[in-house]
């Protein structure tokens, strides 16, 4: 997959494509249907299969009062999409002004003259241009126009509720990893850089490694403690993480420490991905630290057994 900072650095505008467009947040289980019938369009085909998303996510470009949290950066969501084998996913950098294209000039201008569309692949709630203006039935009598077709997927359901990412976003700030990681396909992503800590982990045998994550828009899961499996450095290797504020050693600020099963290393300044699995336990304030390595050694022995049935 061939990866376009914005819509002028595409560069094979003699080839017709076959397209959707969205914010693609979390690549779940409904985006996942749209992208495999793009791809089912474009199977045996000349055409390219083509995304067009954007950065930053638009509501937090017309809302800035608006606190909404993503849930996947940019470098997390392009890493689910390459798994799909497109051809093309362009990131154009959405601002007030490109917001203000109307629904006309958005499809004359950008996806018939320089994306050169053939096909469009919608979800069932899309909605484009200026002050979200343009619709299915909008986007069909243009297509008639210009000369491409629109096909609309309908909503994924899951046990008959239809998957949203304001619903995953939902489970996932109430601790419902079970739910958020079925209507996602995937175990929910954290992704940053392991940093220095206190080092209080390794003072009482359960050392743990800080994660750093850079955008303060990605959504975090409640506070508690989870199984997660991490990956860095091209190892996989389970643990248990604790997120929030330490409350049993005066922690200041929410932290996410990760203790690694059976793994001995340095690995400050590495990257870490760290999927998370389930969730065990609230946070909770322990009168002394040895009742704090107590409890760890108790969460330590639930996730072996937990993982005893993982797949």
């Amino acid at each position: 997959m061939r990866v376009h900072q914005s819509i002028e650095n595409y560069n094979h505008k003699e080839r017709s494509t076959v397209l959707t467009i969205g914010t693609f947040d979390g690549v779940h289980i409904g985006h996942q249907k749209i992208i495999q019938r793009l791809n089912e369009i474009k199977k045996g085909t000349a055409e390219r299969s083509m995304i067009l998303t954007f950065y930053p996510h638009p509501r937090r470009v017309l809302d800035q009062s608006n606190d909404i949290k993503m849930l996947t950066t940019m470098e997390e969501k392009t890493l689910l999409l390459e798994k799909f084998g497109l051809d093309d996913l362009i990131i154009e950098p959405f601002t007030k002004e490109f917001s203000r294209l109307s629904a006309l000039d958005f499809v004359r201008d950008i996806l018939v003259r320089k994306l050169h569309i053939t096909k469009l692949v919608i979800g069932y709630d899309h909605h484009f241009g200026k002050n979200r203006e343009g619709n299915f039935e909008q986007l069909t009598e243009y297509g008639e126009l210009y000369g491409f077709t629109v096909e609309k997927i309908s909503a994924q359901e899951i046990e008959s509720v239809s998957v949203s990412s304001t619903k995953i976003r939902k489970a996932i700030e109430t601790g419902d990893l079970s739910t958020a990681n079925k209507y996602l396909g995937y175990h929910y992503l954290l992704t940053g850089e392991i940093v220095m800590g206190q080092g209080i982990g390794r003072k009482i045998n359960f050392p743990t490694v800080n994660v750093s994550i850079a955008e303060d828009f990605k959504l975090i899961p409640k506070k508690g403690v989870y199984i997660v499996r991490a990956h860095f450095n091209d190892i996989s290797n389970f643990g248990i993480m604790n997120i929030g504020f330490r409350p049993t050693v005066g922690g200041k600020g929410q932290t996410i420490e990760v203790h690694l099963l059976d793994f001995h290393g340095d690995l400050y300044g590495s990257k870490m991905q760290v999927e998370v699995l389930t969730r065990l336990r609230d946070e909770k304030k322990f009168e002394s630290i040895e009742d704090l390595a107590e409890q760890i050694s108790k969460d330590e022995n639930s996730a072996r057994n937990w993982l005893m049935n993982f797949k």
